[in-house]
């Protein structure tokens, strides 16, 4: 800024400003560039991603999150489109690469609206009314679903999994899916409630990916503390403890002085004694299998083999609070008041090696609220990916519980989306009508990404598409390993409803951040504040802005 021919410097020196179009059209590029990332990973010709860090660590996937999260990202536009994708997993656990490509999409269309002088306000405006408009749309073509419906509920995981490089398995894998959701769906009032961290998903390198299978009670990564105690206990009585098998230590320093060697052995027995005691305990309680949350003495252990009682030490706080869900055990953190009431219950508790480790399964619960899932697969690589597929398939099927609702995949319900906007332009009229039809424009990205990506001629399948949903066929969608268009309701590819609303949500609001955008001012970080009377003369201002929040290292 120059007044009176002085210059006077109101940012830090370093610090980069950019105004105007330019601003805009370089935050939307960033923003296309990161779309344009994971575009070739969705549907289920999708192809995968390898991602290498610093470390040399190795990611094989195509899930979208995953693939954004490990990348390093600077751009700070750019980051907000990574948000996307980390709110849609979230909310949905799915459909992570729709919402990015759909934001990026509404960026690009915006652009193009931006250069023919349409205000990016009208343009925000615009986008706000056809998202309403398409929720709306989703929500009349959407069919119900109830927990009870455990065929499409099968499907719905299915159709998460396609996609995915353990696709060859999703039969058997959306079984298992929907009988660990199902098993811990608790009913409150007349909504279906889903806690997901009530599954514990154990991987395991080795074997098959066939070879996964849910465990009806709770799998514990940990071996039992003493050679002695029997490896399997039928009709188990599981005691919880979150308090030590030890002898106390004094909160303070203190010193013991014996003079007489009898004396060193009345401490040695007294120490002996308060440990038999607390074996005592846990024996009168009834129980013969005790998870203990922190450490249990090697007397201690000795006492518990002597008298049968299977125990483990050093269990995650999150183990027992699943092991108190699935076995309606109660955790006792005072030993003394531990009692027949506070057991729990299971069928078996056995120690099992599979790959190099020892663990502990707990099975044949009542009930169970909290189950494992344990996962196999060829290698690490490959036990990771499937892992992701069945959290994906998981959360699907747990959101289709709790809303009740689905839609149709393969592009059919963007296509709908496609139609009801176009249709609604023109009575709203006016430079928003530009904006519903670019967001009209922009949706149709989705069905076009899943030809591309399937080798089909992405034109001839949007014109077959469109004529079909002309036809009033609102299921019409493409079929990518045959290239046809086809019923995606007699396909069976579901998806929850909310899995489109979250999409369509998040990308509009990414979108519409970023086009109003139109100043961006990043501070070079870590650099001295000027000093009074540094360049600029009295008028400059000491150690400039303190650089604006400091948006990274400058780098647009």
């Amino acid at each position: 800024m120059i007044s009176g021919g002085t210059p006077i410097l109101v940012l830090k020196e370093g610090t980069t400003r950019e105004r105007g179009k330019g601003a805009q059209f370089n935050n939307i590029a960033a923003a296309k560039a990161v779309a344009d990332a994971v575009r070739s990973t969705l549907g289920p010709r999708g192809m995968d991603k390898m991602l290498v860090d610093s470390l040399g660590d190795v990611v094989i996937t195509n899930d979208g999150v995953t693939i954004l999260k490990e990348i390093d990202i600077e751009h700070p536009a750019a980051k907000m489109i990574v948000e996307v994708a980390k709110t849609q997993d979230e909310e949905c656990g799915d459909g992570t690469t729709t919402a990015v490509v759909l934001a990026g999409e509404l960026l690009k269309k915006a652009e193009d609206l931006v250069e023919q002088n349409v205000h990016p306000t009208v343009i925000a405006q615009g986008y706000r009314m056809a998202a309403d408009r398409s929720r709306e749309t989703l929500d009349k073509i959407s069919q119900k679903v109830s927990y009870n419906e455990a065929g499409k509920l099968k499907d719905v995981a299915m159709t998460a999994m396609i996609s995915k490089s353990a696709s060859a398995h999703r039969d058997q894998l959306s079984d298992v899916a929907v009988k660990s959701v199902r098993a811990v769906a608790e009913k409150v009032g007349d909504r279906w409630t889903v806690d997901q961290d009530n599954i514990q998903i154990t991987k395991k390198q080795g074997g098959s990916i066939s070879d996964t299978e849910v465990i009806e009670g709770i799998i514990v990564d940990k071996e039992r503390v003493h050679t002695g105690m029997p490896l399997q206990v039928k009709k188990a009585k599981i005691a919880l403890v979150d308090a030590a098998l030890e002898v106390k230590k004094t909160e303070f320093d203190a010193r013991i002085e014996i003079s007489d060697p009898a004396q060193l052995q009345a401490f040695l027995d007294e120490e002996e004694n308060i440990l038999r005691r607390m074996v005592d305990t846990v024996k009168k309680s009834g129980a013969n299998v005790l998870f203990c949350q922190k450490g249990i003495d090697d007397l201690a252990q000795h006492f518990l083999s002597r008298e049968g009682i299977y125990a483990i030490r050093r269990v995650k706080k999150s183990d027992i609070e699943k092991l108190a869900k699935a076995t309606g055990a109660e955790v006792v953190t005072k030993l003394d008041e531990l009692s027949k009431g506070d057991l729990g219950n299971a069928n078996e508790v056995y120690e099992k090696k599979i790959g190099d480790d020892k663990m502990t399964f707990v099975t044949g619960c009542k009930n169970p609220k909290a189950l494992s899932i344990l996962v196999r697969g060829g290698t690490e690589h490959v036990v990771d990916e499937v892992e992701r597929s069945v959290v994906d398939a998981n959360s699907v099927v747990a959101v289709a519980i709790e809303d009740g609702k689905l839609i149709t995949g393969g592009g059919s319900s963007a296509m709908e989306i496609t139609v009801a906007l176009r249709s609604y332009a023109p009575s709203v009229g006016g430079r928003e009508q530009m904006a519903i039809e670019a967001f009209a424009d922009a949706v149709e990205v989705l069905p076009r990404t899943l030809a591309e990506n399937a080798g089909l001629d992405p034109i001839d399948t949007l014109i077959d598409l469109r004529k079909e949903h002309k036809k009033g066929k609102k299921h019409a969608g493409i079929n990518v390993f045959t290239g046809k268009i086809v019923d995606m309701q007699k396909e069976k590819v579901l998806e929850p409803i909310r899995v489109g609303t979250q999409a369509i949500d998040s990308a509009t609001d990414a979108a519409v951040m970023i086009l109003r955008i139109d100043d961006v001012i990043a501070s070079r970080g870590g650099e001295p504040a000027m000093p009074p009377g540094g360049p600029g003369g009295p008028g400059g201002m000491p150690g400039g802005m303190g650089g604006m929040g400091g948006m990274g290292e400058g780098e647009f």
